[in-house]
């Protein structure tokens, strides 16, 4: 069973795949965390990868399917994948039918996790970070017992540039305008598209969540 997993940034996809990929054992990609494992091995991908990087530009597409081709083709046939984030746009979901179809492999099920940009502004924006443990708060939802202050460690909390509240409307911006399109594209795509309410507990989130892949595999 192959999904793709989307939603806009703050939507807790990431959370709910890792989540799931350790109940069920299916495969969590993450283009991301693709990315950094190449870097860290120094493989010929990783480094061309790193010189877009270097240059603050975006990694073209070929290169990220070129890992996602290499990452696969370490993974069990049969085993489940859900990939998180990506693909991003119409391009990047046509070059990954094309390498899944090396493997006479498709994508099973799209879900799509969605909240009000609001909450996804206020999950955030509110968010602050630990750079000394890895600690991470939320202003609104799960503030730590003394203001800026670390409840592990007592390190000094940090908010990150990219969540500052316009950083962020425009992130949400960037995502609605190469989603929608995308979403569209699976609609129309032997693929089932699935829509999850994220604007509820995590629970309620992952039961949603857990129903969709499970159905996907029937």
């Amino acid at each position: 069973m192959i999904a793709i997993l989307l939603g806009g940034p703050g939507v807790g996809k990431g959370t709910q795949a890792v989540r799931l990929a350790d109940e069920t054992g299916a495969a969590h990609v993450s283009t991301g965390d693709l990315l950094r494992a190449a870097r860290r091995e120094g493989t010929e991908l990783g480094r061309k990868a790193q010189a877009y990087m270097d240059a603050g530009e975006l990694v073209p597409d070929d290169l990220i399917l070129g890992l996602v081709r290499e990452h696969l083709a370490k993974l069990p046939a049969s085993g489940d994948v859900l990939f998180d984030g990506f693909p991003r746009t119409i391009a990047q979901a046509e070059g990954l039918d094309r390498v899944l179809a090396e493997t006479g492999r498709a994508v099973d099920r799209v879900v799509v996790f969605e909240a009000p940009d609001e909450t996804l502004v206020k999950r955030l924006a509110g968010r602050r970070s630990c750079p000394r443990c890895g600690a991470v708060y939320n202003v609104h939802f799960s503030p730590p017992e003394r203001e800026g202050i670390c409840d592990r460690c007592g390190g000094e909390l940090v908010h990150r540039e990219d969540d500052h509240p316009d950083t962020v409307r425009r992130r949400l911006e960037v995502y609605h305008e190469q989603t929608r399109p995308l979403v569209e594209h699976y609609e129309a795509h032997p693929a089932d598209v699935v829509r999850i309410d994220a604007d509820r507990s995590p629970e309620a989130v992952h039961e949603d969540f857990r129903q969709a892949i499970a159905g996907a595999r029937r």
